[in-house]
């Protein structure tokens, strides 16, 4: 029932419209007309605004007969650069990109699938449930479209996002991570005349982060340093270092745990320099601000979008499992204010990169399974 060539079709119209974080108003746009010829009554939030772009989350509610309640799928608008002017290329098994961008199958594949099961649906008059769909601005810039997305206002409280590689992969875990701003504060002097007269804070630093735990800590847990500014000119001990980082974890309690380490690394090393000038001490000293970036996904194999996605696919006799993942995704926001909601593999691969592709069988399993998930629903 899945009509491929349409699909495909949806997908290259959609990548060919520009969409970088903050930039999604023409496909917003786009999305909107297309929903509301599909009989969905469209709005869209004011996420736009908060964050600085250019429009808001698009919600769509798409009538149904169904018993029982809505059911949400969901996926992104935004792409990540080199994003402009993107030509897709169809093969006999993938689209992929011409070498000089990113492909956008992370995520407008999720967006091409979620608008063919709404027609299929109704073309074919098939029962279903009321489907509330929603496309997030901004997920590649920290989920910050979800995070500003009015939750409440959804009447669903199962569903899907459509965000990820593997078809046969249905994400039921992801991390809960802390973002995280480490300042550190020394003092500056002529390095030439009187370095002793200043305390490096790019020393301080460099301590600090010599006896981080860094890296994979454990099974469940990771941790990194991405940025690091500092320093005004070769000549000034510097007296001044920003070091931003994150830790993830499956688990809460090591995530506290990792975090505070990583807090407590600072914190010693800026203990250990200090030095008396005019008569006073001065002590190199440090600012930590650590908070919680998004929370974990955590679904059992009992969980109602679990047992609906697997009963589908058993029926359409094609492999799915449950899988854990490093990542975050708008599912774990959603899940973080109490929805369950997994992240199935819509086929893409080398995403974020010119090598990127979309595997044009899984694509269209993914369709399938979709739609036979809300006809078994």
């Amino acid at each position: 029932m899945i009509q491929s060539e349409r699909m495909i079709k949806t997908f290259t119209e959609l990548v060919r419209i520009d969409s970088l974080s903050r930039e999604e108003g023409k496909i917003a746009r786009q999305l909107v007309g297309r929903l509301k010829k599909l009989g969905c009554r469209v709005r869209v939030d004011d996420a736009g605004k908060k964050v600085g772009g250019n429009t808001g989350n698009v919600i769509a509610t798409f009538p149904g007969k169904k018993p029982g309640g809505p059911v949400l799928l969901s996926a992104h608008m935004d792409t990540v650069v080199p994003g402009r002017g993107i030509k897709p290329i169809i093969e006999s098994d993938r689209i992929r990109t011409d070498g000089t961008t990113i492909l956008g199958g992370d995520d407008k594949s999720g967006l091409a699938i979620i608008l063919e099961v709404l027609a299929v649906l109704k073309e074919r008059k098939i029962p279903h449930p009321t489907i509330e769909a929603v496309f997030t601005i901004c997920e590649e810039a920290g989920l910050v479209g979800a995070k500003h997305l009015d939750i409440r206002s959804l009447k669903s409280r199962h569903g899907l996002v459509l965000d990820s590689c593997p078809a046969d992969s249905l994400f039921t875990r992801g991390p809960a991570a802390d973002k995280m701003e480490f300042t550190v504060h020394g003092l500056a002097s002529h390095a030439g005349v009187c370095p002793e007269e200043g305390i490096s804070a790019i020393r301080v630093a460099a301590e600090a982060i010599a006896r981080m735990r860094l890296g994979r800590i454990d099974a469940e847990t990771t941790a990194n340093l991405g940025l690091i500014e500092g320093g005004s000119a070769v000549n000034i001990v510097p007296d001044r270092v920003v070091i931003h980082g994150e830790a993830r974890s499956h688990d809460e309690l090591k995530l506290a745990a990792q975090s505070s380490h990583m807090a407590g690394c600072f914190r010693e090393a800026a203990d250990s320099h200090r030095i008396v000038k005019d008569g006073r001490e001065v002590r190199a000293t440090v600012e930590s601000k650590i908070a919680r970036d998004y929370p974990r996904m955590n679904l059992g194999e009992d969980a109602p979008v679990v047992k609906w996605v697997m009963a589908a696919a058993k029926k359409l006799g094609v492999p799915i499992a449950c899988r854990k993942t490093g990542g975050g995704c708008d599912a774990n926001i959603f899940n973080g204010h109490g929805l369950n909601v997994a992240n199935l593999g819509t086929g893409m691969r080398e995403i974020h990169t010119v090598n990127e592709y979309l595997l044009l069988n899984e694509f269209q399993q993914t369709a399938r399974v979709v739609l036979e998930m809300l006809r078994f629903k």
